[in-house]
This record gives structure tokens, sequence and C-alpha cells, in this order.
């Protein structure tokens, strides 16, 4: 069983009406500009009401800090809304940072993008005889540069959150050929993944 609790962007009855702040009359969420500027130009939003943005404690933090950094201590810097590490904590997790596949398409067209992928077998489930076919891994390239990466298996959150600040530094896909991975360790299928979608090769394991 699966409950997803929502959460209401409560915008509409705090006056912003008086003040000439837009809101989508949909969903009661607040579009702003890169800088979390709305309509308004003295009035910025943070978390959870922007349009279009993640739902994250975490991000909100961030942009916040950020904003008051800009504001009021002549700080530039924008939060990135693009490469946020984030996991779904299901009993096998799932982990991501950057974009998914299907909206690096429509950023970058498909014919821009290598996407390299692979089932993987971690080494504490051999024991147990656990299917080896189970975990996925997913790195989508616009040709050389990473534009997203995705796992599905054991502990995928401590994975992503560590490859997330390689990604902030520029990680590519050639940088994670370069690297050794530590052997046998879920995290080390990253530095090894050579099969392409568009190949059509086949990713199931044989072994660990």
């Amino acid at each position: 069983v699966l409950i997803a609790v929502g959460r209401d962007a409560c915008t509409r009855n705090i006056g912003l009406q008086t003040i000439g702040v837009k809101i989508n009359e949909k969903n009661g969420k607040v579009p702003v500009n890169d800088e979390e500027q709305t309509n308004v130009p003295y009035v910025y939003a943070i978390g959870d009401i922007l349009e279009g943005k993640l739902e994250l404690t975490p991000v909100a933090i961030q942009a916040g800090r950020l904003l008051a950094h800009r504001l009021y201590g002549g700080s530039s810097r924008k939060c990135d809304y693009i490469n946020v590490p984030t996991t779904v904590f299901t009993p096998l997790e799932y982990g991501s940072c950057g974009y998914p596949e299907e909206k690096a398409i429509d950023e970058y067209g498909e014919q821009n993008l290598e996407v390299y992928h692979t089932l993987f077998w971690p080494l504490e489930w051999t024991v147990p005889g656990r299917d080896n076919n189970t975990c996925y891994a997913k790195i989508i390239c616009n040709k050389q540069d990473n534009v997203g990466l995705h796992v599905l298996g054991p502990n995928a959150g401590e994975v992503t959150q560590g490859f997330a600040a390689a990604i902030k530094c520029g990680l590519t896909k050639e940088l994670l050929d370069e690297t050794i991975g530590i052997h046998p360790t879920c995290a080390e299928v990253f530095t090894t993944m050579n099969i392409t979608k568009s190949s059509g090769q086949d990713i199931t394991q044989k072994g660990c």
C-alpha cells in the first residue's frame, strides 16, 4: 500500500491579490524567475509554494540562504533546482540527481543524448540468493556531459548524495570512466558502465 500525502499551497487568503502578486489559480503555486522574484519586484517566494520547483525541505533552506545572501550580502549565487539529489526510501531505494531522461530529451534533444545503463547485483545479495537483475543504474549524458544520474538499489540515498557533489563540480562520463571503483560496492557500477540504451545490448548481470 502506497500513501502519498500532498501539500497545498495556502496562498489565496494571505493578501497577495492586494499587492498584485500572481499565483496559479489551479494550485495556488507562485511563479517566480530564477532569483525567486515574483511578478512584483519587491516580493520573493521560496520553498514548496514555487511553481514548477521541487517540494523538498533542503531545497527551500538552500534557496532561502542564497536569497538572503543576494539581498543583503552582495552575492550573486542562485539556487540550482536541477542538480538536486533526492531519494525515495522504498524498501529498494531509488536515488537521482539531475535531469530525468524525459526532461533531458526535451531540454537537449534526443539526438544530443547518450544514455548508459545497467542492471547490477549487490554483493550482499549473493548469500541470500536474491535476484541478480533487480537493481538498476543509469547515466544520462549530453554526449560527454552528465545531465542526470539514477540508481535503484541498496543505500541509493548515500550513493546519490556522494555523486551529487561531483555533479556540482562538473562531473562527466569521461571522468567517471577514469575513476577507480571500490570493489565490491554498488556505487562502483557508475565507473564501469559502458552499454548504451541506443545499442540495444543486454544489460543483465551474471555475477557480482
